[in-house]
């Protein structure tokens, strides 16, 4: 009877045993693929073999086989996923920079990053491999590039982000500047500004890239973005947005030839309401004598009712009274009132 027992266990344990060869040479190996790079293939039998085919060694105590999830080598150099045994005690570091090629056979591929309005920026991992001597972790070190990025904007690579790491001016071409190294055929739009009250403005790119480069106006005055804040006509006076320019020095000044930028402009009419009847101004009728500049912003702003003027206000020169004075320019706010008061 216990001779029985005793083969009977043998059997068993034989049984089991080709149970578990059996089933770690069915494990297939995992390929694991990747946008811009060659697939990096985990070889179970290599790591079956090494740990004497305990599959426990990593289900689900470093992997689960429920909840798959992807890793970043920031991860992996944490000690998650296969930086749990390649941390340079058990086997090879994966932050070791000479063992990259163990994992990611291959060459890069470039990169190409599609951008709405610019075309398209190529990014050359041989060119960037030629330059850094090899060193992957350069850009590939949990800082510079994590594995988590999502788009990144032009201001925020000025501040140190993704390429603006190395592209600082310093250590390589500024992003600030030399678009078409990235953008190639690099063709800005124009920007229209579609406005209240007036004709839309439209500038121009082409027209301004003829006597500027992109890093006279980019970013120190604007953003990598239409339309981001905006500027009225009395900021520009006082030097912001296109006043930057348009100062009468370095380009006519933004306080005159409006239709310069605003085609077709034709300003209406304005009327005020007053205790002693409507008094209407006419643009029309105004500007086939005068210039915008005669009147903005020295008089008016551009904008109507900023100044209230009282008509004591305007016998002393203000508002109207600086054309309407007693005759010499024009006739004076004190004679004929029906002339611009309906009463």
């Amino acid at each position: 009877m216990l001779k029985q027992i005793c083969v009977l266990a043998s059997a068993v344990s034989v049984f089991m045993l080709s149970v578990v060869c059996s089933d770690a040479a069915e494990t297939k190996n995992i390929k694991f693929n990747f946008k811009n790079a060659e697939p990096v293939i985990f070889n179970h039998a290599i790591h079956l073999k090494k740990y004497n085919n305990n599959c426990k060694i990593c289900h689900d105590a470093i992997f689960s086989l429920k909840n798959k999830k992807r890793f970043t080598m920031a991860n992996m150099e944490k000690t998650k996923s296969c930086g749990a045994c390649h941390s340079g005690m058990k086997a090879f570091s994966v932050a070791s920079e000479k063992d990259c090629s163990r994992c990611h056979s291959g060459k890069p591929r470039d990169i190409t990053y599609t951008i709405k309005g610019l075309g398209t920026a190529l990014f050359s991992h041989s060119n960037h491999i030629a330059n850094t001597g090899g060193a992957c972790k350069s850009c590939h070190n949990g800082k510079v590039i994590t594995g988590k990025e999502k788009a990144v904007s032009m201001a925020e690579m000025e501040k140190g982000r993704t390429c603006g790491f190395c592209h600082n001016g310093k250590q390589a071409f500024a992003v600030t500047a030399n678009c078409d190294n990235c953008h190639k055929g690099l063709n800005p739009k124009e920007v229209t500004f579609n406005l209240k009250g007036t004709t839309p403005a439209t500038f121009s790119h082409k027209f301004h890239t003829q006597a500027y480069g992109c890093k006279d106006c980019h970013t120190k005055i604007f953003p990598y973005k239409s339309v981001v804040g905006k500027a009225n006509m009395d900021d520009m006076l006082k030097g912001k947005s296109c006043g930057s320019c348009h100062n009468g020095k370095d380009a006519f000044a933004s306080s005159a030839d409006c239709d310069k930028c605003h085609k077709g402009m034709k300003p209406g009419k304005i009327t005020f309401k007053t205790s002693a009847g409507d008094a209407t101004f006419s643009h029309d009728f105004h500007t086939q004598a005068y210039k915008c500049s005669d009147c903005h912003i020295k008089i008016f702003q551009f904008k109507s009712g900023a100044v209230k003027a009282s008509m004591g206000d305007m016998e002393s020169g203000k508002s109207c009274g600086a054309c309407h004075n007693k005759g010499k320019d024009a006739f004076s706010v004190q004679d004929d009132c029906g002339k611009c008061h309906k009463m």
